[in-house]
């Protein structure tokens, strides 16, 4: 950061699934950070966070980072600065101590290697062992993110899971559920694929050891997360700054130099609201017409699966149950082939469970 700087920096860090800012002042103290998710509505946010984050100052350096961070720089003119640069930037400023460096993003990880010479390794098109993929194993047991941290705390096994795909990855989970392996070792087992996952695909061997930074989201917000990276690498130190989850918004915020006006950048922020951009483009709509939508109903009106009521039956029922990977699908009829009870739904991560309260729902009709 040069000597001759504005007295208040901002960076903004627009991500595949969040977005984070950062105010610091001119020696690098930090003012404000946010941490929000823009669900793809990457405009709208903007305005939010950046609204919020220019409340209190009247002149400021700005610049942008991340991967959506070029369209961000095309919409108000903020300078973009590529997000290695302005990690290595906050990385140096803030603890210049660090051999190394991982950071787990949304849908990204990436290894910095900073002595003898900057070398850094970063995933490709897919996402797994990031945080998106942590989210979809969630799932599987019925949790968010959040609560794969909490059952992870308590956990006593770690079973080999695939993090290079999400496919794999369920392929592993969907048979440990199915045999009964408790949420608090399929959680651990979860994080423990993604230190793997990034030990294997991104480092390829080389080692990481010294004084080792963990940066990103998903090691800020998930302790289990970080404690399982340390247990497998045992690094002479382990670094976790407090604001790991903005580090890149930090290192744009470092390397600000266009000074904006709030006032000017408000007008910008409410013309971004109404600007319209056709970035995706759109399908037909699947019914062009009334006409077509009739159509398509009187066809499919002739396959109707005949009803029955369950209430009233008398007589043998059959009962039929399809426990897949992530739902159970369950069908009851009577001699005939009518259909007294149908079921569809979420296993919940336990379908033993799901298939016994299914049980217990068609006795209490009968």
């Amino acid at each position: 950061m040069s000597k001759d700087v504005e007295k208040y920096r901002i960076g903004l860090d627009v991500g595949s699934t969040t977005i984070k800012t950062a105010v610091i002042d001119q020696w690098g103290n930090t003012l404000f950070s946010s941490y929000d998710r823009h669900y793809s509505d990457i405009k709208s946010t903007i305005c939010t966070v950046l609204s919020r984050a220019i409340e209190k100052y009247d002149r400021f350096a700005l610049a942008v980072t991340g991967s959506g961070g070029i369209s961000v720089s095309n919409w108000l003119g903020i300078p973009f600065i590529q997000e290695v640069i302005a990690g290595i930037e906050a990385i140096k400023f803030y603890i210049p101590q660090t051999d190394v460096a991982i950071e787990l993003g949304g849908e990204d990880a990436k290894i910095t290697y900073l002595k003898g010479g900057v070398e850094q390794r970063m995933n490709g098109t897919c996402a797994g062992g990031t945080g998106a993929f942590i989210d979809q194993m969630a799932s599987l047991i019925g949790t968010d993110a959040k609560g794969l941290n909490e059952y992870a705390k308590n956990h006593k096994t770690i079973y080999p899971i695939a993090s290079r795909c999400g496919v794999f990855a369920k392929s592993d989970i969907q048979p440990l559920i199915n045999d009964g392996a408790s949420k608090e070792d399929i959680a651990a087992s979860v994080f423990q694929s993604v230190v793997n996952q990034t030990i294997s695909g991104l480092a390829c061997g080389k080692p990481i050891k010294g004084h080792v930074a963990f940066l990103g989201g998903p090691l800020h917000f998930l302790s289990e997360l970080g404690n399982r990276f340390v247990a497998t690498l045992e690094p002479e130190e382990a670094i976790f700054p407090g604001n790991a989850q903005v580090f890149n918004a930090l290192g744009a915020a470092l390397s600000a130099e266009k000074v904006f006006l709030a006032d000017e950048l408000r007008e910008g922020l409410e013309k971004l609201k109404s600007l319209e951009s056709h970035e995706v483009q759109r399908l037909a709509p699947l019914f062009a017409s009334p006409e077509e939508l009739a159509e398509f109903r009187a066809r499919h009106a002739k396959v109707e699966i005949p009803f029955a009521d369950i209430e009233k039956h008398v007589g043998p029922c059959f009962l039929g149950i399809d426990a897949g990977s992530t739902t159970t699908k369950a069908a009851l009829i009577d001699s005939d082939g009518g259909l007294l009870f149908s079921w569809y739904g979420s296993n919940g991560g336990d379908p033993l469970k799901t298939v016994t309260a299914i049980l217990k729902e068609i006795y209490a009709l009968m």
